[in-house]
Protein backbone atom coordinates (compact mmCIF):
# COMPACT_ATOMS: atom_id res chain seq x y z
CA UNK A 1 0.00 0.00 0.00
CA UNK A 2 2.97 2.32 0.23
CA UNK A 3 3.87 2.61 -3.16
CA UNK A 4 0.28 2.98 -4.55
CA UNK A 5 -0.14 5.60 -1.45
CA UNK A 6 2.97 7.30 -2.96
CA UNK A 7 1.34 7.81 -6.45
CA UNK A 8 0.01 11.21 -7.31
CA UNK A 9 -2.85 10.58 -9.59
CA UNK A 10 -3.80 7.87 -6.71
CA UNK A 11 -3.86 11.36 -4.24
CA UNK A 12 -5.54 13.07 -6.67
CA UNK A 13 -7.79 10.41 -7.26
CA UNK A 14 -8.59 10.01 -3.51
CA UNK A 15 -9.17 13.93 -3.26
CA UNK A 16 -11.47 13.81 -6.05
CA UNK A 17 -13.71 11.01 -4.21
CA UNK A 18 -13.89 13.40 -0.83
CA UNK A 19 -14.85 16.41 -3.12
CA UNK A 20 -17.32 14.64 -5.20
CA UNK A 21 -18.98 12.86 -2.19
CA UNK A 22 -18.91 16.29 -0.07
CA UNK A 23 -20.90 17.89 -3.35
CA UNK A 24 -22.86 14.68 -3.31
CA UNK A 25 -24.41 15.55 0.22
CA UNK A 26 -25.84 18.98 -1.22
CA UNK A 27 -27.97 17.21 -3.93
CA UNK A 28 -31.31 18.14 -3.61
CA UNK A 29 -33.20 14.53 -2.34
CA UNK A 30 -34.73 13.65 -5.32
CA UNK A 31 -31.29 13.20 -6.74
CA UNK A 32 -29.49 11.91 -3.34
CA UNK A 33 -29.91 8.14 -4.52
CA UNK A 34 -30.19 8.20 -8.09
CA UNK A 35 -27.33 10.44 -9.49
CA UNK A 36 -25.77 10.42 -6.08
CA UNK A 37 -24.84 6.78 -6.20
CA UNK A 38 -24.15 6.85 -9.51
CA UNK A 39 -21.36 9.66 -9.03
CA UNK A 40 -20.01 8.17 -6.21
CA UNK A 41 -19.67 4.57 -7.37
CA UNK A 42 -17.91 6.01 -10.42
CA UNK A 43 -15.40 8.34 -8.73
CA UNK A 44 -14.43 5.41 -6.29
CA UNK A 45 -14.12 3.36 -8.90
CA UNK A 46 -10.95 6.11 -10.48
CA UNK A 47 -8.93 5.28 -7.36
CA UNK A 48 -9.85 1.56 -7.26
CA UNK A 49 -8.70 0.98 -10.61
CA UNK A 50 -5.37 3.18 -10.12
CA UNK A 51 -4.61 1.02 -7.06
CA UNK A 52 -5.14 -2.26 -8.44
CA UNK A 53 -3.73 -1.65 -11.86
CA UNK A 54 -0.07 -0.66 -9.68
CA UNK A 55 0.17 -3.74 -7.97
CA UNK A 56 3.20 -5.21 -9.76
CA UNK A 57 1.06 -6.39 -12.97
CA UNK A 58 2.67 -6.25 -16.54
CA UNK A 59 2.13 -2.81 -17.98
CA UNK A 60 -0.51 -4.45 -20.42
CA UNK A 61 -2.61 -4.84 -17.58
CA UNK A 62 -1.34 -1.63 -15.72
CA UNK A 63 -2.92 0.42 -19.08
CA UNK A 64 -5.83 -2.15 -19.33
CA UNK A 65 -6.96 -0.78 -15.66
CA UNK A 66 -5.63 2.65 -16.22
CA UNK A 67 -7.90 3.08 -19.31
CA UNK A 68 -11.07 1.70 -16.66
CA UNK A 69 -9.74 4.51 -14.31
CA UNK A 70 -10.24 7.12 -17.02
CA UNK A 71 -13.55 6.06 -18.04
CA UNK A 72 -14.71 6.04 -14.86
CA UNK A 73 -13.84 10.00 -14.90
CA UNK A 74 -15.33 10.23 -17.93
CA UNK A 75 -18.44 9.20 -16.26
CA UNK A 76 -17.93 11.19 -13.28
CA UNK A 77 -17.70 14.37 -15.53
CA UNK A 78 -20.81 13.25 -17.60
CA UNK A 79 -22.67 13.12 -13.95
CA UNK A 80 -21.79 15.78 -12.88
CA UNK A 81 -22.34 17.91 -16.56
Amino acid sequence: MDFIGNLIIWQRAMELGENINRLCGKFPKEEFYNLSSQLRRAVDSIALNISEGAIGQSNAEFKKFMGYAIRSLAEVVTCYA
